[in-house]
Order: structure tokens, then C-alpha cells, then sequence
């Protein structure tokens, strides 16, 4: 008896037309343009975890564009990942534990890009609140956003994209150590996908944003655990953020480097007294002497 062949299973993103645009002439206008504007100082130290916002982009698309002219300046140096974790939240609710993407690709606008399925299946392997599952990606925009950027600056890189759904330590720790594991065996980039603070207040957003980046900066993870609330969101992504910035720190970074802060009140003043979103694009080198590009 013949066995059939297994069919790829390729998963698409939903967020074309919507998020960014839908058509592959149109989003690859749109990154480019976002990434030859963006102006960042070269980061020589090799770039082991980001943040990057994931509004749409035409709100937020020019601040994470600084998050990937670095990514991309390194990749160009020899310094590109072979796997980029992707860590979103669930703005609806329902995900129990952390969902990773299961599949073997992703197709966007652009084009197709591989999932790690390996990586996946090592990062669930023994962790019970860490599982293999579409069903909370369906629909939900926070890590798929960051997708046709990574395609284009790290056209060869596979990728593990996961939904946090919730802010247990201990689910945290467990991500944390599966993505030590993970970079024993592979150079891996994790990519937090989070805006900040949204409330109508301006001169809020950017006093608040301001203050929880000088933490980022600072590496001050727990300082910023103990600010944020449901109620205080200084990042909607905060889990991620947590999750990427610990990871770092395990890694050996000692520093965050913000390259870029704005919100859409700065861009879209009519949005002030209304509704404003911060959006910060941040990196987390190895420390000075380790990882240098040659």
C-alpha cells in the first residue's frame, strides 16, 4: 500500500489589507521605505532579543522599522539568527498558557516563510503550560505583525511565533528556560511584540512610556512587573517584554538600547484627548566583547 505524502500545512496571516497592506508590491513599498528612514547607530555587539511594536503600520510601522535596519545591519555583517522567536499576547482573551504556531509555514503578502517546528517541539517538550496550538492565533494580529518585516530583512530565518496568555511566573520561567535550551543549539533572536501604554491623555502616555523605557534600559524587568496592572498597562505586551528582557539577561545583555519612541498622539495630533498608543523600538545586545560582528 502507498502512503500519501504529507502535505505542507501553511498558515496566512491575517492581517493584510488591514494591519499592512495586503498586496506584495504594496508592503514591500511600505518596509522599504520605513527601513532606508530609519536611522540607527550601528549595535556591534550581536543582537540576542528586541521589542517591537504591532500596531498597523501605518501608525507604528516607522518606529519598529528601527528594531530591523539594526537586525538587518547585523544579518548584512554575518550576524543573522537562524531561528526569531516571536512573542505576542492575546488582546481577546482565551489562551490558556503559551500557543505556539504549529504548521510549516507562513504565508504572507510577501511570500511564504518557514516555521521551526523543531524549535517549537523542544520549546514544548516537557513543559506542560507551553503547547503546540493554532487555534489562539487565529485572528489575532500582535505576533503575525512582525512578520513580513523579519521576512525581509532575515529572508532565510525560520520561525517560532507564540501567544502568551497570562503572567504567571512560573509559565514565564518555563518559556525563559525552554529558549535557554533552544540557544544552546541554535543562534536565536527573541522578538517581543508590544506597544505601551494607550489612554487619551498625551501628556501621559509619553511621561509614562518615557519612565518604563529608562527601566528597559536599565534591565530593571522586575521593576517593571511590579508597575504594570491591568489597569496600568505600560506595555500590552508586558509577558513578552518580561519573557525577552529575562531571556537577555540569562544571555549575558546588560543594557536595553532604545532606538526610537513615539506615539500616535506625536504623529496624529487629533488622536490626543481620544485614544494614544506608545511605541517603543529597543534592542538587547550581548555585552561588550561577546558576539561582536566581524
Amino acid at each position: 500500500m502507498q502512503h500519501k505524502e504529507r502535505q505542507p500545512v501553511v498558515r496566512r496571516v491575517q492581517g493584510g489589507g488591514r494591519w499592512f497592506p495586503g498586496t506584495k508590491s504594496e508592503l514591500s513599498q511600505v518596509i522599504q521605505e520605513h527601513l532606508a528612514a530609519a536611522k540607527v547607530s550601528p549595535v556591534s555587539n550581536r543582537i540576542i532579543g528586541a521589542n517591537s511594536p504591532h500596531a498597523g503600520f501605518v501608525y507604528s510601522g516607522a518606529v519598529a522599522a528601527h528594531v530591523f535596519r539594526a537586525i538587518q545591519e547585523q544579518a548584512e555583517r554575518g550576524q543573522a539568527p537562524e531561528t526569531v522567536v516571536i512573542l505576542g499576547i492575546s488582546h481577546r482573551g482565551g489562551c490558556n498558557g503559551v500557543a505556539l504556531m504549529d504548521g510549516d509555514g507562513l504565508r504572507t503578502p510577501l511570500g511564504d516563510v518557514a516555521l521551526d517546528a523543531e524549535a517549537a517541539a523542544l520549546l514544548a517538550a516537557g513543559r506542560p503550560g507551553i503547547h503546540i496550538d493554532y487555534a489562539p492565533h487565529a485572528g489575532e494580529h500582535s505576533a503575525e505583525n512582525q512578520v513580513p518585516f523579519v521576512q525581509t530583512v532575515l529572508p532565510k530565518a525560520r520561525l517560532v511565533l507564540g501567544i502568551i496568555g497570562h503572567h504567571d511566573p512560573e509559565l514565564l520561567n518555563s518559556l525563559i528556560e525552554g529558549l535557554m535550551e533552544l540557544a544552546r543549539s541554535k543562534k536565536i533572536l527573541v522578538l517581543a511584540s508590544s506597544d505601551m501604554l494607550h489612554d487619551p491623555d498625551h501628556a501621559l502616555v509619553t511621561r509614562s512610556d518615557q519612565a518604563s523605557l529608562k527601566q528597559v534600559a536599565q534591565m530593571k524587568t522586575r521593576e517593571l512587573l511590579k508597575v504594570w496592572r491591568y489597569d496600568n498597562q505600560i506595555f500590552c505586551g508586558m509577558s513578552a517584554v518580561a519573557v525577552t528582557m529575562l531571556f537577555a539577561e540569562r544571555q549575558g545583555a546588560r543594557e536595553g538600547i532604545v532606538l526610537r519612541y513615539r506615539n500616535s498622539g506625536d504623529d496624529y495630533p487629533e488622536s490626543r484627548g481620544n485614544w494614544v498608543v506608545g511605541y517603543g523600538a529597543v534592542v538587547f545586545p550581548l555585552p561588550d566583547g561577546a558576539g561582536r560582528a566581524p
